[in-house]
């Protein structure tokens, strides 16, 4: 068994954050799902724009729509949501094998709209129903104004990727709206069964932007552990919002966890490992977006463990040292 598959064994589902026409059409992604492990696919603005910018597989449909459509983000849409509906039905044998609990693709919202509560529903109803796929997940970013559509968009039984968190303050949150979404479709006496949720902590930038700061101020044992620590507190926080009895009455009535899928777990800094964040962060019941580049230097030198609760002594004071030294990292 390759060293990415082995993390699968270890209960962490490992998503490809990456899309493309390329990868679809030459057997490149059905590869990762049959000999990695591959169970999911998230996907962003910033990766569309690779690959409409980086590929002539677009150039036809561009055309076509130009004639067909009002703006460039109609555009934009068209060619995404062709994109998502063919990964989605790559994706549907993993869907259908997992009972709903993985085979899903990720398409986001407009990043416009990240403090607009009313057009955040709205765009993220007209894409769940322009995709019509049951593994499909809107993505929508967990801002103050993005808590309120995620709560609505639950209730009204569209599964929701809550992206770009970055605090834990902000996560307990956004466990908030999911609860309080099942809970209002429930009042609405609606079914809670297939509706799936991820909540998406980014955590390389974390470090980006904290590393620094603990340089100048001498607490280089520090570095490049706040990303890690943080995201060990989140999954502490997930295991006790749901473990209580608020979500097993929930749970009764058919509902799923929100899993923590952590992000941006890339390396970014030069001086670490290109595999330091998944190796410490494989934990049960939780996802994990790789891009291509990772997933191959996992397969090639990645060590598979459960560590993701390893040392949460180390974890707080971690986190305790930022608040010894003045370092507010909520506000950051």
């Amino acid at each position: 068994m390759n060293n990415v598959k082995q993390i699968h064994e270890l209960g962490q589902s490992i998503w490809l954050d990456f899309i493309n026409r390329e990868i679809m059409n030459n057997g490149k992604l059905q590869q990762l799902i049959d000999e990695d492990g591959v169970c999911g696919v998230t996907s962003n603005p910033a990766i569309f724009a690779k690959a409409i910018n980086g590929s002539p597989d677009y150039d036809a449909d561009i055309a076509k729509f130009a004639k067909e459509k009002d703006s460039n983000d109609d555009i934009f849409y068209s060619l995404a949501i062709k994109d998502i509906q063919q990964a989605t039905d790559i994706f549907r044998p993993v869907f259908d094998e997992t009972q709903g609990g993985d085979g899903y693709v990720s398409l986001e919202v407009g990043p416009g709209l990240a403090n607009d509560t009313e057009g955040t529903v709205a765009q993220a109803r007209e894409l769940w129903n322009a995709v019509d796929r049951e593994n499909v997940m809107i993505k929508i970013p967990g801002t103050k104004e993005g808590l309120a559509a995620i709560r609505q968009c639950i209730s009204e039984g569209i599964n929701i990727n809550v992206t770009l968190l970055f605090g834990l303050p902000r996560y307990s949150a956004v466990t908030e709206a999911y609860l309080a979404g099942l809970e209002d479709r429930v009042k609405a006496g609606k079914s809670i069964e297939k509706i799936a949720s991820v909540a998406s902590f980014f955590l390389s930038r974390i470090d980006s932007l904290v590393d620094p700061i603990l340089d100048k101020k001498g607490l280089k044992e520090a570095q490049g552990e706040v990303a890690i620590a943080s995201a060990r507190k989140a999954y502490e926080i997930y295991k006790e919002v749901f473990s209580s009895e608020r979500f097993k009455a929930l749970e009764a009535k058919g509902a799923q966890t929100q899993r923590v899928l952590l992000a941006s777990t890339s390396t970014k800094n030069p001086d670490y490992s290109d595999v330091k964040y998944v190796e410490a962060l494989i934990g049960e019941n939780t996802i994990n977006t790789l891009p291509m580049a990772t997933i191959d230097a996992f397969r090639d030198h990645g060590n598979a463990a459960s560590r993701l609760e390893d040392d949460l002594d180390k974890a707080n004071k971690t986190l305790a040292v930022l608040k010894e030294n003045g370092i507010d990292i909520d506000e950051l």
